[in-house]
């Protein structure tokens, strides 16, 4: 009778398939069920993580770190994680709060916990010191056609329609110059309606 060769170690497997990914990638359990069962897999990470070749993000999310000689290990943002979680669901993700408010540049902090809405799972992923929660929301919320415009429309109801000054029109005025005018008019018309005016009142 002849024996079915043994297969190689689940971890072997990994280990020679990380070499075909770039150095920064975020890596999910799901990247490698081609190579064995969840457990199986699960438990191959772990191993790869205490042995240095990865870095563990949070709970099945693993980080193919990349390297700086100065600066050493090189990160990923919460904007890529959550992007990378969203990929991995194919879900659209949107922004809000200070979030919104600092990729816009109108605020400099830089949220350790941030909300993105979603037409994914909800859901709460804690990233070191960081925490990214996913909030279902309506497809409404989600179709923004620019990312300025929709990042505007978030960033302006973090502010409120009491707090929204001159001064922070302009500046929105300013920023929706780098936007597309007809996403700015199909944006607008998702928004409430002091929020429409607004950028109405940006477009060209």
């Amino acid at each position: 009778m002849i024996l079915p060769m043994k297969r190689p170690q689940v971890k072997s497997e990994i280990a020679e398939a990380l070499k075909r990914y770039p150095r920064g990638s975020i890596l999910f359990i799901d990247d490698f069920l081609d190579y064995g069962n969840p457990e199986s897999v699960k438990k191959a990470l772990f191993r790869l993580k205490e042995e240095g070749l990865l870095l563990r993000l949070a709970h099945g999310i693993y980080f193919y770190p990349q390297t700086d000689a100065e600066l050493g290990v090189l990160y990923p943002s919460t904007e890529e994680v959550a992007q990378a979680i969203a990929r991995r669901d194919r879900a659209r993700i949107v922004p809000t709060g200070v979030q919104a408010l600092n990729k816009l540049g109108l605020s400099a902090q830089v949220p350790m916990k941030v909300v993105y809405l979603t037409d994914g799972a909800a859901r709460t992923v804690k990233v070191g010191r960081r925490t990214i929660t996913f909030k279902k929301t309506t497809p409404k919320n989600l179709l923004a056609k620019g990312e300025i415009s929709g990042l505007v429309i978030q960033a302006l109801k973090t502010i409120g329609q009491n707090r929204t000054d001159q001064q922070t029109q302009d500046k929105i005025r300013a920023i929706l110059q780098k936007e597309k005018n007809e996403n700015i008019i199909n944006d607008a018309k998702l928004s409430p309606a002091w929020i429409y005016d607004i950028l109405m009142k940006a477009a060209r």
